[in-house]
């Protein structure tokens, strides 16, 4: 039999419906795999027993001929999602035997789409990080590896249990969240395609928020069509989500061609930012050459305010978080301190003694710029500038169809060689901020190594709602690249 735990979504259905294998088959082998990797730490709560009762299910539908897109696939859910039942953590002490008494509404889609839950990922502290160092289960680690080196390399954050767990084979899939680069950063670190949708295409409404203006639930997976299919599982209008979209959404895989003729590509002078590795520039211009040589129109543009977007996102989502994460105080769910005197010593002792570092940082930096005295400094001219950097997509979007641009300044880095001061962590969110900050849908996809052997993405970005474009460019370079096949090689090695 071939290797399950090598499979692609696509693969892995057409073998179901074929019944070369069952889901039961196909989810023991993951699980196995699971073991097998366990070291990469990417899980923080693994639910075998559901995995296996859920492929059951599976089976029974395909047989009976009613079965989901996503029937009898084996995923992980990043531990921000709140699963009935199931521990909860956002990878937080505060909430560390939390277990949500509701269903969110984008895993509950995946499940009426026959999807099976392997566990809940690891991730940083309330999606709060670039390098998955910050979660209070430890780190995750990559499972590329540089030959000749005894290191462990950063899968990215904050969906970095996610993407690690893709990248091993242990999952087929995961779901992610992205605030600044949350999904597409550890899906260029993994050599996986990471999707950002447009704001409001996948429900937030059980997930626990970090910047609710900001956040957005999309799939990380090996391929472009795997994370087309997973997209349309996860997304749709929800009424408990005040902000979610009234869009009809498509057979996102369906539509796919792969055909860039006639398509216009803008590619924007700020996006060459000091830092930009030499090796992702050289591949950012062969990959305008592929577009090129293929019928696409490349048009130079500018989103002059582009500058400005990193300490935009840097007063934004503090700001939200600071509000978001008040609800925290030991007094009706998660970690209570003991012994405290009065409500303040609880407050502040379960605060104090629940979230880490980072995030104490962000509460205290939104707090901040939230404070009398402040607000108008820094918040409100902060939501000036987002206006403006808005326009400036709304402008080139008059004039071209997509963005190309590089997903990171750099390829993963070794644990323990990261930056330590926190602003120069924060860099690694320079190119993938500014869809967050205007909603729109971008995507990361592996377009190429560096010299190492690490994984190199590319990021296309694309006007609201028009994921079905977006996804189609993607199969283009995906299939220019040819890196799907290449990485299959290496996990299996790995």
């Amino acid at each position: 039999m071939t290797d399950l735990t090598s499979l692609t979504i696509t693969e892995a259905r057409a073998g179901l419906d074929q019944k070369e294998f069952s889901a039961v088959e196909l989810t023991k082998a993951h699980l196995k795999r699971l073991d097998e990797t366990r070291d990469l730490n990417a899980f923080i709560t693994e639910t075998p027993d559901l995995a296996l009762s859920g492929a059951e299910n599976a089976d029974a539908r395909l047989a009976a001929g009613n079965a989901g897109i996503m029937e009898g696939i084996p995923i992980g859910i990043k531990d921000l999602f709140c699963t009935r039942g199931v521990k909860t953590t956002a990878a937080s002490k505060i909430l560390d035997d939390f277990k949500p008494p509701y269903e969110s509404t984008v895993t509950q889609n995946l499940w009426n789409r026959g999807a099976v839950m392997l566990g809940k990922m690891n991730m940083d502290e309330f999606a709060m990080g670039s390098a998955n160092l910050n979660s209070a289960y430890g780190p995750v680690k990559n499972p590329w590896h540089v030959r000749g080196e005894d290191k462990d390399y950063v899968p990215g954050g904050s969906s970095g249990g996610s993407a690690a767990a893709v990248a091993a084979g242990s999952v087929m899939a995961a779901t992610g969240t992205d605030t600044g680069g949350s999904i597409r950063q550890p899906a260029a670190f993994c050599g996986l395609v990471g999707v950002k949708p447009t704001y409001g295409l996948c429900s937030r409404w059980g997930i626990m928020a970090f910047a609710s203006s900001l956040d957005q639930a999309g799939p990380m997976t090996k391929t472009v069509r795997d994370s087309a299919i997973m997209l349309e599982a996860m997304a749709g209008h929800d009424p408990k989500d005040a902000t979610s979209a009234t869009v009809e959404i498509p057979s996102y895989k369906d539509l796919l061609k792969g055909d860039v003729k006639g398509l216009k590509i803008g590619i924007p002078k700020e996006y060459q930012v000091g830092g930009l590795d030499a090796e992702i520039e050289a591949l950012w211009q062969e990959t305008i050459t592929w577009f090129k040589e293929n019928g696409a129109e490349i048009i130079d543009i500018s989103l002059p305010h582009s500058k400005y977007a990193l300490p935009t996102y840097y007063i934004l989502a503090p700001a939200e978080a600071s509000s978001n994460l008040a609800r925290y105080d030991g007094v009706r769910y998660g970690h209570r301190a003991d012994d405290p005197k009065d409500l303040t010593e609880l407050y502040e002792k379960t605060r104090g003694e629940g979230f880490g570092e980072e995030v104490k940082r962000r509460i205290m930096t939104g707090t901040y710029v939230l404070s009398a005295g402040y607000y108008d400094a820094y918040f409100v001219k902060a939501l000036k500038v987002r206006r403006l950097i808005c326009n400036d997509f709304a402008e080139a979007y008059k004039k071209v169809d997509l963005i190309l641009t590089p997903t990171t300044p750099t390829a993963a880095f070794a644990i323990g060689e990261e930056p330590k001061d926190p602003i120069a962590m924060y860099m690694n969110d320079i190119l993938t901020v500014t869809a967050n900050i205007a909603g729109l849908p971008s995507m990361s996809i592996p377009a190429g190594s560096s010299s190492k052997g690490l994984p190199l993405g590319m990021q296309l970005t694309a006007p609201a709602f028009q994921e079905t474009q977006m996804l189609d460019a993607g199969l283009f370079l995906e299939t220019a690249a040819g890196f799907a096949t290449k990485t299959q090689e290496i996990r299996s090695a790995s």
